[in-house]
């Protein structure tokens, strides 16, 4: 590998570490492995259909070989056919011819990509990539941030805090209860993107199976290519141009677009509590915060979350724009576009380590988050206008209006008022009663519901 201070991506230079498990899934070695999979997989596949002899096991052991050995050579061998072909799927076919024609299987070489075009082996290598990646790399880096954000919310379900809408003081919220709601959001994208099941082709050139068709009659092809789909755990699409229709695997980019606006959403919201200081963040010692400002603890984690969630999902809504079109039967503008998904889910990866990371260093600042609570009495209007509409005052919202709109209310200002208003003393009890912490409603009964820990 060159050296990653001379890399042009920073997926593969600044943030190497980070990203380096999706290099099994999405790099160009990964491509050409999986391709020759497909390829080898595919030779096996036909003996079985009486069209030529079986394999031996021998043999067949011989092909798995192949695929399980695959090394950088041999990839750097099929980049060598491709220089001179300039065509990626036929440089795998010379590659595995000259692999078997010195072994017993050199009378089959006729049969390798047989009646295939090459996105029958294409599209299935990459809807091979995007689940096991998803699988191994993707679902367990969610999760891990799930489980902090849900830890989170248990952990400060109880915790008043002051709620803003319109960056304005509202009625008050918990700590707990605003991270329940993202795990609560979180966690039907996570499902989505868990239970998605990835489709792939293999129907020739124009989709028709024209050619298989033509040479071996004898074959249900139909049965064939559905067969050797799910062989791969994978669903099988019938209709397609030469192309698979990307459609399927644009409704799984779209839940991670979706949980990736999430994920912003979240990070701008911590953002924000970290800059009113309701959130500490954790001082690493070693730790430089400004190249001039010596005081400061930046919160880089989120903000590094940030922009690379901006870049995954602007790749993303190119997928959804671009793979939806294809000129007739295709053109090569989809080829290009689809060797991007590794940048797409490294910027994703990247962002969720962050996030990750970042959970970690925080914790509520809980004497600033009491103090801005009690500094804005004029909070828990909402309560008392109701408190008094259902005694039948039907000008209590004028009334609570006047008197807090536009103002900071302080509990002596509240208590004076409670006292001087004309109420019977059950509703100046009620009303008495009322108060910045006090004033959260279901907010601790409605996180337990979401985290489960509701009885």
């Amino acid at each position: 590998m060159t050296e990653p201070l001379h890399l042009l991506s920073l997926l593969d230079g600044r943030y190497a570490d980070a990203t380096s498990p999706l290099r099994k899934h999405f790099s160009e070695f990964a491509f050409l492995r999986d391709r020759v999979r497909v390829e080898l997989d595919f030779l096996s596949a036909l003996s079985k259909t009486g069209i030529f002899r079986l394999l031996t096991v021998s043999e067949t052991v011989q092909l798995e070989s192949i695929h399980a050995n695959f090394s950088t050579a041999e990839a750097e061998s099929i980049r060598t056919f491709e220089r001179e072909t300039r065509h990626d799927v036929k440089a795998i076919e010379y590659f595995l011819r000259d692999k078997l024609k010195d072994t017993s299987l050199n009378d089959l070489l006729p049969w390798l990509h047989f009646g295939l075009t090459s996105e029958d082996v294409n599209n299935i290598a990459q809807a091979i990539s995007l689940r096991d990646s998803r699988d191994a790399v993707l679902l367990p880096a969610f999760d891990t941030l799930l489980q902090h954000i849900l830890e989170f919310a248990k952990t400060y379900r109880a915790l008043p805090m002051l709620a803003r809408t319109h960056g304005q003081p509202a009625v008050p919220t918990t700590l707990g209860k605003e991270f329940a709601v993202y795990y609560s959001r979180l966690k039907k994208t996570r499902d989505e993107i868990s239970s998605h099941r990835f489709e792939a082709k293999l129907t020739g050139a124009v989709g028709n199976f024209n050619a298989l068709q033509t040479a071996a009659r004898q074959v249900d092809w139909l049965s064939f290519s559905a067969d050797f789909i799910q062989s791969y755990d994978l669903v099988p699409n019938l209709a397609t141009t030469q192309i698979l229709p990307y459609d399927n695997w644009l409704r799984y980019f779209d839940s991670l677009r979706m949980a990736n606006s999430i994920f912003i959403d979240f990070s701008q919201d911590i953002w924000r509590y970290i800059s009113d200081g309701y959130l500490k963040q954790s001082v690493v010692e070693g730790e430089v915060g400004s190249s001039t400002m010596p005081q400061k603890v930046n919160p880089i984690d989120f903000e590094n979350a940030e922009g690379n969630l901006g870049v995954a999902n602007s790749l993303f809504s190119h997928y959804a724009q671009k793979l939806t079109i294809s000129r007739l039967q295709r053109d090569l503008s989809d080829s290009t576009v689809r060797r991007s998904f590794g940048s797409a889910l490294g910027h994703t990866l990247l962002a969720w380590i962050n996030l990750e990371r970042g959970m970690q260093r925080i914790a509520p600042d809980e004497e600033k988050i009491h103090t801005d609570l009690n500094s804005h009495w004029e909070v828990v209007a909402e309560g008392a206008q109701t408190i008094l509409r259902a005694a039948g005052r039907s000008d209590a919202y004028e009334l609570l209006k006047h008197q807090t709109r536009g103002r900071v209310v302080t509990e002596t200002d509240y208590r004076s008022w409670v006292e001087a208003i004309e109420v019977e003393d059950e509703m100046r009890k009620r009303l008495q009663s009322l108060s910045p912490e006090s004033y959260i409603g279901l907010a601790i009964q409605l996180t337990d519901r979401v985290t489960g820990e509701s009885s």
